[in-house]
């Protein structure tokens, strides 16, 4: 296949903002895809070229596209810079400036999409001494035999900012539609695809058919997507979800780390699928002495605490070991954990998540040594007792937990959802997870920093909306939590654009935020305002799909 036939596929898709457009758009490129090209090219789809769970990236910034522009087109990096600020969109500028160097050529060649595929796989697996000029001459090549449009598209993959709004429902809709138009498969595509996080593997088992697409099953060494709870105010509220007799266990402060293991390998896995088995050595080691099995998978929620009076920590005091890369054996010892399992999804070779969760659970005492400080079983009860749920409920609290979870016993484990058979039960404050979509500088004391947010939340045909801007919430000293300073850190790679004081970010920066309640306001893309948001937890383990919904949105303003 020739890349100009994706390059027409990305123009399509950008020139509609309608779901069901896009979904016709891409089952109709993806029938050729089938006949014509490899089922890992569609990582390009949404400007990749691994799996979502493979963590490696491109690694280029900016200014070596510029110089990779500057070489291919004949200008200089000046002249490219100056571009941009005027345009604000790199690969609009490698259009403009290679756009007119191929139409002066008489010959060019026809670029192919297996060796665009090719080069960014090899930028991407470079790394140390002279892997710089490496990548560049890799990207020169590739541009050298662009089109102006084409050259615009490999930039922008190169910087993941591809713009064409392809979100996994739209994708996921569109494998279902090519395959099985009009058969209602959806939901078959989306299961498959939140077991495996692997589009090219889910477009190659449903061009064999719903058999091998309903046969696929997790495995130890692949992070999943975790199942989500609802949420519920009172016991009431749960039991006419859950069932009358149901599983209460506490809801831990921590966060959550599936565990695999493959018979060779301990993996552990966040809900945003990112690999921390390095920043945790500890619990490696504990999951190899305190768990029985040749291999399983297990969902577990890990805490801190403090190693001199052994009281639990919050999460904000274990958050900075996740993404640490170095100093480990130092944090291992001043910030310890332990590792609370509440399910079991797969043991010895076969999975286990659609048995119900009572027998799950006693498979899962029977594979863990318990050891206090180190791994141990959910604390659980099973009751049908409204009083000794609320009993525990208030034990949980006063222990410090942030409250509890109620599950069905017969629930079945489902990746990637928010199911209606385990629902959680915190005090009512009002919390939402969002993701921050842009950001304003500072004036006085914060002048030239970071310090308003605007947060959004996701929406299935818009993408993300915005629901407010938040303030306050981050700390001035370091040690009580998430700063200022360190938050404008972490976002300012993340910039796409600046228009004076704003700036447009790129959403990836979940955070969770209290509010008082909802209102309905035309001043934000959503409909929506928070009012008075604060901003409580920095939450880099969780991904853009954990955070909140424009429907839960609305039901919370209805509800207050």
């Amino acid at each position: 296949m020739k890349y100009s036939e994706f390059v027409e596929l990305y123009e399509k898709l950008a020139g509609t903002t309608k779901k069901l457009e896009k979904v016709g758009i891409l089952a109709n490129f993806l029938k050729e895809l089938k006949k014509r090209g490899k089922s890992e090219w569609i990582y390009l789809l949404r400007g990749r070229v691994v799996a979502d769970y493979d963590e490696r990236e491109f690694g280029i910034s900016g200014k070596l596209t510029i110089k990779a522009i500057s070489r291919v087109s004949g200008v200089s990096d000046s002249r490219v810079v100056s571009e941009y600020r005027k345009i604000g969109d790199l690969g609009e500028v490698a259009e403009k400036l290679l756009g007119q160097k191929s139409q002066s050529t008489l010959f060019s060649a026809c670029l192919k999409t297996e060796k665009v595929f090719d080069n960014l796989r090899k930028i991407m697996g470079l790394q140390g001494k002279g892997s710089v000029d490496k990548k560049l001459g890799l990207i020169a090549e590739l541009l050298g035999s662009a089109s102006g449009k084409e050259a615009k598209y490999i930039i922008r993959t190169l910087l993941n900012d591809l713009r064409v709004g392809v979100a996994d429902a739209i994708l996921r809709d569109a494998i279902s539609k090519t395959f099985f138009d009009g058969e209602e498969m959806e939901a078959d595509v989306e299961e498959a695809y939140d077991r495996t996080n692997d589009f090219a593997e889910v477009f190659e088992l449903a061009g064999k058919g719903k058999t091998k697409l309903k046969s696929t099953e997790i495995r130890p060494g692949r992070p999943i997507k975790v199942m989500l709870p609802v949420k519920v105010t009172e016991i009431d509220e749960a039991l006419r979800i859950c069932g009358e007799k149901v599983a209460v266990e506490h809801k831990y402060d921590g966060f959550r780390v599936v565990i695999s293991y493959d018979g060779k390998n301990v993996m552990l896995f966040t809900r945003k699928l990112d690999n921390v088995t390095n920043q945790f050595p500890d619990i490696v080691n504990v999951v190899k002495s305190h768990v029985k099995g040749k291999s399983f998978i297990l969902d577990t929620e890990v805490v801190g605490y403090d190693p001199k009076t052994k009281k639990y920590m919050p999460f904000e005091a274990i958050s900075q070991r996740i993404k640490r890369k170095h100093d480990i054996e130092k944090l291992v010892k001043e910030l310890p954990v332990e590792i609370n399992v509440f399910d079991v999804l797969y043991h010895n070779g076969n999975t286990v998540m659609d048995i119900p969760f009572i027998k799950r659970r006693k498979l899962l005492e029977k594979i863990i040594k318990a050891e206090h400080f180190k791994i141990r079983p959910a604390t659980q009860i099973i009751s049908e007792d409204k009083k000794k749920i609320d009993e525990f409920y208030k034990e949980a609290l006063r222990t410090g937990e942030e409250g509890v979870m109620i599950k069905s016993l017969d629930a079945i484990y489902r990746p990637g959802r928010r199911v209606g058979f385990i629902v959680k039960m915190k005090p009512v404050v009002a919390d939402l997870d969002l993701v921050i979509v842009g950001a304003e500088y500072g004036t006085g004391k914060r002048a030239g920093g970071l310090t308003s947010f605007y947060v959004a939340c996701k929406d299935k045909e818009n993408g993300f909306l915005e629901v407010g801007r938040v303030s306050s919430g981050l700390k001035e000293k370091e040690g009580e939590g998430v700063t200022y300073k360190e938050m404008d850190k972490i976002l300012r790679p993340l910039i796409t654009k600046t228009s004076g004081r704003k700036v447009f970010i790129k959403p990836k920066v979940v955070v969770s935020v209290t509010y008082q309640n909802i209102q309905k306001s035309p001043g934000y893309s959503s409909g929506y305002a928070l009012r008075f948001p604060r901003i409580m937890h920095y939450r880099p383990e969780r991904g853009v799909y954990d955070i909140a919904s424009l429907d839960e949105i609305k039901k919370d303003a209805e509800r207050k």
